[in-house]
């Protein structure tokens, strides 16, 4: 027997604990693998209430659970969907408490364009089954619409072609709203441009538009997928301003171009789709307008002529009024007698009515036409109320009977009338102002110019004496004193003495 037994095979491997040895494995995972990319389809997909999204990705032979924290959701790029083939990239990570690993995904991608028309063929037969594509959902363009809303990049050639092609067409006021055509923003971003313009109030100082158009380039399946996402696709839908879609090439189709009230094949054949041609539309007004007046003065000649025609068959004008002269004529024969007689008729009844009139009579009639007017005072009171009710109740009824809508609409179109002329005399108004403060400002300048003030600045000088102005030798001899004015102050001189003054404020003179 040796002096050393030889040892068990394995007796010296180090022990561990089952939390030991699951954190090891959890070191190795995630220190060997790190970030991964790994291709497969999206089994069961489970969003909980916390948040924390869980799905599989699974091939023909293995499942891998996948999970992708709250706060790492909205980074996603793409949400999974069951049945989906998927690119997901993230950090491999194990679990000691159940002993499995799973990958922590942080960004997912549709596997290839035939995952993504798979997807887009899904998506539009789930769309059309809800009615979205019906022709019968979707609204006319306006004729000549007066705000055109445009959804787009502030990059690129489209929103050029676009202003370019309305500018030529039927200048229009034009609203842009900068959008990301592509990539992970480009979805939530388009939709929130096209429910931010129809949350708009009309007559505000932002206008509503009348039409919107959502335009892209064109570019591959991925560059245009933005507009393949659900939400663009029900944005539109729920639209109340009618939408042209305009979104890559003719041959490029996307979930909007189904559900818009009209596609365009280009971003330059949606301008022409929202406006007409301002001189074709000159020139048809120039032609019914000829048309019309044409029509008018046919009218008008036909119309004399049948006149004229009538007026051969009528009879002569003397021929007419010789039987009314003949009567006139009898009348007034007829009149002096008439009127004589008349007259005597009436002095007749006069005197056989005055000489029937005495003054007991009269107070008793008056008496008894007191009473009358006292007793139809008394029943008027009652019978004016009740034609008051009555006509109160009958107004009731009508108001009751009124719709205000016509009035409310009136209302609102006036007090929009109302604003667009206020904003009009104030823009007149500072504009006026402007001018004024600027021909002030000139007049100013120019009184500054010419004020002898700014002579005195070139050297020149005013001598006075005794307050008037000198202006030759012999006169500054045989004053006194003496006064010059200077651009910096007047200096007195007199007596031998000289004494600066202050300066006084600017008079005319002559100046030295």
């Amino acid at each position: 027997m040796d002096l050393l037994d030889d040892p068990i095979p394995g007796s010296n491997t180090p022990e561990f604990s089952v939390s030991e040895i699951a954190g090891k494995v959890k070191k190795l995972i995630e220190g060997e693998l790190g970030w991964v990319r790994i291709k497969g389809e999206v089994g069961r997909v489970v969003l909980a209430r916390s948040g924390h999204l869980y799905f599989d990705l699974k091939d023909d032979r293995n499942v891998l659970s996948c999970m992708t924290w709250k706060g790492q959701v909205g980074d996603l790029g793409t949400m999974p969907e069951e049945g989906m083939e998927v690119v997901a990239e993230g950090r491999m990570t194990a679990s000691g408490f159940q002993s499995k690993f799973s990958l922590n995904a942080q960004r997912i991608a549709i596997a290839g364009e035939g995952a993504l028309m798979a997807l887009l063929e899904k998506r539009k037969k789930a769309l059309a089954a809800e009615g979205l594509f019906d022709e019968g959902r979707k609204q006319p363009l306006p004729y000549l619409p007066d705000v055109i809303g445009v959804v787009t990049s502030l990059q690129g050639a489209v929103i050029r072609d676009i202003l370019h092609r309305l500018r030529d067409r039927f200048p229009r006021k034009v609203l842009i709203w900068p959008v990301a055509v592509q990539g992970a923003a480009c979805a939530p971003e388009v939709a929130r441009a096209i429910a931010g313009f129809n949350a708009l109030t009309p007559g505000r100082s932002m206008p509503r538009p009348d039409l919107l158009i959502v335009a892209r380039g064109g570019g591959s399946v991925e560059d245009l997928w933005g507009f393949n996402e659900e939400v663009v696709a029900r944005a539109a839908a729920a639209s109340d301003i009618p939408l042209i879609s305009a979104v890559g090439h003719e041959t490029d189709t996307t979930l909007i171009d189904f559900v818009s009230d009209r596609r365009a094949p280009t971003p330059t054949a949606a301008a022409e789709m929202a406006v007409p041609v301002r001189l074709e539309l000159a020139a048809w007004l120039d032609g019914v307008g000829a048309r019309m007046s044409g029509a008018l003065s046919t009218g008008l000649q036909r119309r004399d002529q049948r006149l004229r025609d009538i007026a051969r068959a009528l009879p002569r004008v003397d021929a007419l009024l010789d039987g009314p002269r003949q009567r006139l004529d009898r009348a007034g024969d007829k009149l002096g007698p008439a009127l004589i007689a008349g007259v005597q008729r009436r002095r007749v009844k006069l005197a056989d009515t005055a000489g029937a009139l005495r003054p007991s009579g009269l107070r008793r009639t008056l008496e008894t036409e007191q009473r009358r007017i006292e007793d139809r005072s008394a029943r008027l009171a009652p019978a004016l109320q009740r034609a008051i009710d009555a006509k109160r109740s009958a107004l009731a009824d009508r108001i009751a009977r009124m719709r205000p809508d016509a009035l409310v609409q009136d209302q609102a179109r006036k007090a929009q009338a109302l604003a667009q002329l206020s904003a009009r005399l104030s823009a007149a108004g500072a504009r006026q102002t402007q001018t004024w403060r600027t021909r002030i400002e000139t007049l100013d300048r120019l009184r500054e110019t010419l004020s002898y003030k700014a002579t005195l600045a070139r050297g020149y000088a005013v001598v006075r004496s005794g307050g008037e102005i000198v202006t030759t030798k012999v006169a500054a001899e045989a004053a006194s004193g003496l006064e010059i004015e200077f651009a910096d102050g007047r200096m007195k001189l007199g007596g031998g003495a000289a004494r600066k003054t202050k300066a006084e404020p600017p008079e005319q003179g002559s100046l030295f």
